[in-house]
């Protein structure tokens, strides 16, 4: 099979546009109560029923008084009744009225205006203006939220906690979104043993099923279905066909090299096609794009840090693009080096870094430990994905970087 793109493989943003190039929306659609759409696509615009919140209401303890216009000191209303959240006063004020209101409440008809409660005295039902009131008149429009119609969410949205605590303040309950892709894992390698079992020479416990599959939980996507076989040809030939009969993406770690027992690049081949195969970054060199039986196959490599960076890099957003969403990558800011970092120059890297505030406010990069591919340490308290352009080699403390940052909006 020829060498595509040259010996050092693909860079990372051509591959991303490739992959994403190639990918068309899934196109399904379910009905989910609102409860359950955190994180999901809308799958077309929600639309305000009503107005929100659909009468004027006070936006503080007081006193609602007659008419709009701003009172002078010494002003007197007689007191009329109450008007509580949920029990409202029930008649319109006349000239010289007022009603006790509460947070929340509607304010009367005939009233244009409330008067915080820490301004005014009461004696009997005589309410006194006893200082200023100022400008404001702490009433919330009955359109404040929303109106009638009004579009509330896009389609193609992602819903996020602000998104649906909004939707249920408006009255809606269930929503239209896209079906998530079903995503098939496929873990080989001989050397491999189920954590808690007694590992003979030569042998690893197999984390990358539990790491990619907390990983893509954390995205907001499932593992629908999931294998680990041996090196072994026809056992990995009858689970990709399986996972492919299955799902809507089949993801691998490891076997897309070029070692003897790397089977997963020609069995792709033989089922499917094998797109691109190397990319020009570290880490995560051995990786393959392609199908099998027309779903998309990504082959992450075997070593876990560089599984964890490739699947951030290019399977998150072929997996948002699948579901219906425009791919959004992880934020970019600018950091300085804490310390100096030792490293040889000849492929761009992501670096696992923490992310340090400086007494001065800057934003600094710590490195600490090894940066090999094998150790998943490095992953642990990492803020940041350092990007080291390819031509740089040992880098001096306070060099200035790009990274991106591994946080995701709470709100």
């Amino acid at each position: 099979m020829a060498e595509p793109f040259g010996p050092e493989g693909l860079p990372l943003e051509l591959a991303r546009e490739r992959i994403l190039e190639e990918l068309q929306p899934l196109g399904l659609v379910e009905q989910l109560p609102l409860a359950a759409c955190l994180g999901r696509i809308t799958a077309e615009p929600v639309l305000a029923a009503a107005a929100v919140p659909g009468f004027r209401a006070s936006i503080m303890d007081g006193y609602a008084i007659a008419g709009s216009e701003q009172p002078l000191v010494g002003a007197r209303w007689r007191l009329r009744g109450t008007s509580a959240a949920g029990a409202p006063y029930g008649a319109a004020l006349a000239a010289g009225e007022a009603v006790r209101i509460l947070t929340g409440a509607v304010v009367p008809e005939g009233s244009g205006r409330v008067l915080p409660q820490e301004l005014v005295g009461v004696e009997g039902d005589q309410l006194e203006l006893l200082k200023p009131c100022g400008v404001p008149v702490w009433i919330r429009g009955p359109e404040e939220e929303a109106a009638a119609g009004q579009e509330l969410v896009a389609a193609g949205q992602r819903l996020g906690v602000a998104e649906l605590g909004r939707l249920a303040s408006c009255g809606v309950c269930q929503l239209t979104v896209t079906q998530r892709p079903r995503l098939g894992l496929l873990i080989s390698g001989d050397e491999l043993l189920p954590p808690g079992r007694q590992r003979a020479p030569g042998q690893i416990w197999e984390s990358n099923s539990v790491l990619l599959a907390a990983l893509l939980e954390q995205l907001g996507y499932g593992v629908t279905q999931q294998r680990v076989v041996a090196d072994q040809p026809e056992p990995l030939r009858q689970a990709l066909r399986e996972l492919a009969a299955g799902c809507d993406v089949v993801v691998s770690t490891g076997g897309v090299s070029a070692g003897d027992s790397d089977w997963i690049r020609p069995l792709v081949a033989e089922l499917g096609a094998v797109n691109f195969w190397k990319l020009f970054l570290k880490p995560g060199r051995p990786f393959a794009w392609g199908q099998v039986a027309g779903v998309p196959f990504f082959g992450l490599p075997g070593n876990p840090v560089a599984a964890a960076v490739t699947a951030l890099q290019l399977l998150w957003p072929a997996l948002q693009r699948l579901e219906g969403a425009e791919p959004q990558l992880l934020p970019r800011l600018k950091v300085r080096l804490e310390a100096p970092l030792r490293r040889g120059a000849g492929r761009p890297e992501l670096a696992r870094a923490q992310l340090v505030v400086a007494a001065d406010g800057g934003l600094l990069a710590r490195v600490a430990g090894s940066q090999a591919s094998s150790r998943i340490g490095s992953l642990q308290g990492a803020d940041l994905l350092l990007e080291i352009p390819a031509e740089l080699g040992a880098l001096e403390a306070g060099t200035e970087l790009w990274a991106q940052l591994l946080r995701l909006p709470l709100l």
